[in-house]
């Protein structure tokens, strides 16, 4: 992706998160400049890998196949009892396909927080991980338990929700337009707990032709020394 690319895509989502009402933190727009002063006290950021992170799964097509998430909040497997949860901001255009997975320890809710409806494809995986195309799919919308046949494709309205546990596949885009997501979790680890059906990369591979207005996530090493 290229670097001016990421820099659009940062404005716009932030101007569809305030227009629902969503406010970032104070970090979130922190320059490259401000990182360089930063010391120690903001290493909470860095290490457990809070901030903007927008990517295209290594497709080189963000429009087809990619997502922006922002994480608010997040722990540390090496700390589980300081902060055992995670929060992100998403957003997902309409039909721009997050592509199937799963997670291998993490349990999550996925929330509509406004815009179009957001569609989600569920399968439970096989034993060798691959689609499991018989055994039902039991999932808690809301706090209602549902059982669906493999490959069911959800469509939640704003306000609705759904529960995904481990080893649990899902694909997920905006139905009819543009949607802003939540996601509520256990902790969050980006680089050891996603589990794609088909190969994929998690961040994308970027073509710097322009400065960062903001960094994201895997920019921190380059710019943070504390």
């Amino acid at each position: 992706m290229k670097r001016s690319r990421i820099n659009e895509i940062i404005l716009s989502a932030d101007a569809f998160i305030r227009g629902h009402g969503f406010i970032l933190p104070p970090f979130a727009y922190w320059t490259p400049e401000d990182w360089q002063k930063k010391g120690p006290e903001v290493a909470e950021i860095p290490t457990n890998s809070l901030g903007w992170d927008i990517t295209d799964f290594g497709s080189g097509d963000f429009d087809k196949t990619g997502l922006f998430l922002f994480t608010v909040r997040n722990g540390h497997h090496a700390h589980p009892n300081l902060k055992p949860y995670a929060e992100k901001i998403m957003i997902s255009e309409e039909n721009q396909v997050t592509p199937m997975h799963f997670h291998w320890s993490k349990s999550e809710d996925i929330i509509n927080r406004g815009g179009a409806k957001l569609a989600i494809e569920l399968y439970q995986a096989t034993a060798d991980e691959a689609l499991d195309e018989v055994t039902t799919v039991a999932v808690s919308v809301d706090g209602v338990q549902h059982q669906f046949k493999p490959g069911t494709i959800l469509e939640l309205e704003p306000g609705e929700s759904i529960t995904l546990t481990p080893r649990l596949y899902h694909r997920f885009w905006g139905a009819g337009g543009r949607v802003l997501i939540g996601e509520v979790s256990a902790v969050n680890d980006d680089h050891k707990d996603n589990r794609f059906l088909l190969s994929q990369g998690r961040f994308p591979t970027i073509e710097e032709d322009a400065e960062p207005i903001h960094l994201l996530v895997e920019d921190y090493k380059r710019y943070y020394r504390a």
